[in-house]
């Protein structure tokens, strides 16, 4: 079996790590952060400092395609999320009966096991402490990678890394998993390899957000989705683990009379003003503040050319590799998929020809996980350009098919349980709605059902009340 270093102790890097313990493998963790884990969830919300993940604070959502990857895979992890109070629930069996039909054999996938952002990194870690095989070093920054004999001629392999202390880590594969602000192109080309093939845009949005929890570890009632977009906003309600639950507010970074959002009492005055979002202010705030993020980056890197490999003895896994606005919480699952995607290819494909694991590797991660990354930053795209377009008192009509079919799926799901579940198991990453639509044969009930979406009333103050709130 091979020794591996995966770079960052994330949610994801240390379930990689686990997944290629359990084949086995001795894996080494290298992560920037120097601060452990706490000891309880409460400990990890209110003390735990992750400067290397800017979204920390912010309000989080696990999604299915993430519980049921760790339900058969990674047990431990799942029974160490309940164990510090993690949430078990089904969105779309809370859903009211007569809304959704009746409960149906295959509607136990939608099923998700999530929490705040600490509390679940901090159950992970838990896990990957006790896992047989895996070795974490918090506080070892990684400065560069070593490289040793190519594989293929002209091709640089890298055989470790070389932290900022100068220590070399030596391994058979490097993995990283460093994320958005991942430094692999640059030291890449610091061993001459050919720069990635990168896609890079800013997604555009802001995002504002509060936690609450309740006195008797109640939720709030969902009203619809766990985002909802109102007009020029979206808005965000996530439940969360130990009667908690996170509450955003999401824009366009372009809309200035918004950013007054960042003050906590015209961001709760915009809260207030949505019928359907309201009631999620009804808790004890976790927060002194409004946690702010902006400058998300939509970005897709390809360490592959028409020549093959740009490196080999080195991947990128998860966020490093492709990261989009996280407000549809798709991450954590397409990050979870790719691990699983890269643990099956060390068996089939293997380590002694470094070439094809990293030619391998890149076909299977543009046949399985790219469509996942388009339709998301598509998605992305249109609803940046439909909230431009309202800050600007005009409509938006890019006369694009997708756009017109996602909008009307929209519409149609609250009016139909069939196209209900294509929606709720497309937003839990479980099935593209194309797919399934195509597979049911329910393309003329989106239609017929949906086709008047432009026409119905939006749940949100109209322009000139929102901005004299977040104004006021």
């Amino acid at each position: 079996m091979a020794e591996i270093v995966v770079l960052g102790a994330g949610v994801i890097g240390l379930g990689t790590a686990m997944l290629l313990a359990n084949d086995g493998h001795d894996v080494t963790v290298l992560e920037r952060d120097p601060t452990p884990p706490a000891s309880t969830a409460e400990e990890a919300w209110e003390t735990w400092e992750r400067r290397g993940v800017n979204q920390f604070r912010l309000p989080h959502y696990f999604l299915a395609r993430y519980r049921s990857v760790i339900d058969v895979e990674l047990p431990e992890v799942a029974r160490s999320i309940e164990r510090v109070g993690g949430l078990r629930h089904n969105p779309l069996l809370d859903a009211p009966e007569g809304f959704r039909g009746p409960e149906r054999p295959d509607d136990a996938a939608c099923e998700v096991l999530t929490g705040r952002r600490p509390v679940v990194e901090l159950a992970v870690a838990d896990a990957a402490v006790r896992a047989r095989g895996v070795t974490v070093r918090r506080g070892a920054a990684v400065a560069a990678l070593v490289s040793g004999p190519s594989s293929r001629e002209g091709t640089p392999h890298v055989i470790g890394v070389r932290t900022e202390s100068g220590e070399e880590v030596l391994g058979d594969l490097v993995v990283d998993m460093t994320g958005r602000r991942s430094p692999t192109p640059r030291w890449l080309e610091e061993l001459g390899a050919k720069p990635p093939v990168e896609e890079l845009e800013d997604s555009g949005f802001m995002y504002f957000g509060r936690h609450f929890r309740s006195d008797d570890g109640s939720l709030p009632f969902a009203f619809g989705g766990g985002i909802q977009h109102l007009g020029t906003i979206s808005a965000l309600t996530l439940p969360a683990d130990n009667g908690t639950w996170g509450v955003a507010i999401v824009t366009s970074a372009k809309d200035k009379a918004l950013l007054g959002l960042r003050d906590l009492d015209r961001w709760e005055s915009v809260v207030r003003s949505l019928p359907l979002v309201a009631h999620w202010l009804d808790g004890t705030p976790l927060d002194e503040r409004v946690v702010s993020m902006s400058k998300i980056e939509d970005r897709i890197r390809t360490f592959h050319d028409d020549d093959g490999p740009v490196a080999t003895g080195i991947v990128s896994v998860g966020d490093a590799w492709a990261c989009s606005n996280p407000s549809l919480g798709r991450g954590a699952s397409m990050g979870m998929l790719h691990a699983v995607m890269l643990r099956d290819l060390l068996r089939d494909v293997g380590l002694d020809d470094p070439f094809e694991l990293a030619a391998a590797f890149h076909r299977s991660t543009d046949a399985e996980l790219r469509p996942w990354f388009a339709w998301t930053r598509a998605t992305d795209r249109h609803r940046l350009s439909q909230v431009d377009a309202g800050v600007a008192g005009e409509a938006y009509e890019p006369h694009d098919e997708d756009f017109e079919l996602e909008q009307s799926l929209t519409s149609a799901a609250s009016k139909d349980p069939d196209l209900l579940r294509v929606m709720v198991r497309g937003a839990l990453v479980l099935e593209r709605p194309r797919d399934a639509l195509s597979r049911l044969d329910l393309y003329d009930r989106v239609s017929e059902l949906g086709g008047g979406w432009r026409d119905e009333p939006v749940a949100a103050p109209d322009r000139d009340e929102l901005v004299r709130l977040a104004s006021a």
